[in-house]
């Protein structure tokens, strides 16, 4: 009997370089030999970094998935979800609710072991694109630090005026992710980590907006 499933390929621009073909010819390989019906094709052209709400053919893709009772989602690497941890997580926890499973076709993985439990292998991967994250936000820090050198050199000045102090309502857009983290029972220093900002910071948001 052949089970369901559905494509999702995305590359981070419309230019002739960068095209999805290559994913979904390989996934469309791949569901063939393991005698998959492929429902539908998602194809997008947009920046990983984007958030979730701002994809509309991925928001599209998880809901087709979840609404259609669909067993697989096929990716060519986790990455095509995002390059935001937290991004990342939102759309796996949506999908393993409705007991879709993700294929990881560089890696070669399940996200769900075939009873529906998660595969303990995907907190792995969780973990590592979290430290991939975490490299890509330090080097572009390195070349935002680069400018404000270049900035001050220059005869410019940085800083808040004197006085400044962001309220609960600015508080609390820039930190919504870890607070909506917080809320789930993360742990502070997991937040921190999944953040990129420090442990007092997040315990900070968590007394002021989680008590």
């Amino acid at each position: 009997m052949e089970q369901s499933c559905v494509i999702y390929a995305r590359v981070s621009s419309t230019n002739d370089r960068q095209d999805t073909t290559r994913q979904v010819q390989d996934l469309q390989s791949y569901a063939n030999a393991h005698n998959y019906k492929v429902d539908a094709v998602f194809e997008e052209h947009i920046s990983g970094a984007k958030k979730l709400e701002e994809r509309a053919v991925l928001t599209e893709c998880l809901e087709y998935c979840i609404s259609n009772s669909v067993k697989f989602l096929l990716l060519s690497e986790l990455s095509r979800l995002g390059r935001s941890t937290l991004q990342v997580l939102r759309s796996l926890e949506k999908l393993h609710e409705a007991k879709v499973s993700v294929f990881i076709q560089n890696l070669g993985i399940y996200s769900l072991l075939e009873d529906g439990r998660v595969n303990p292998i995907a907190s792995i991967l969780i973990t590592v694109l979290a430290e991939m994250s975490n490299i890509e936000r330090s080097n572009i820090q390195y070349r935002l630090n680069s400018g404000r050198q270049q900035y001050i050199a220059n005869g410019g000045k940085l800083g808040r005026k004197v006085g400044y102090q962001k309220s609960d309502e600015q508080l609390k857009e820039e930190y919504k992710n870890a607070i909506a983290l917080l809320k789930k029972g993360y742990s502070v220093r997991a937040v921190a980590q999944l953040q990129s900002c420090s442990p007092t910071t997040i315990q900070n948001i968590k007394n002021r907006f989680c008590s």
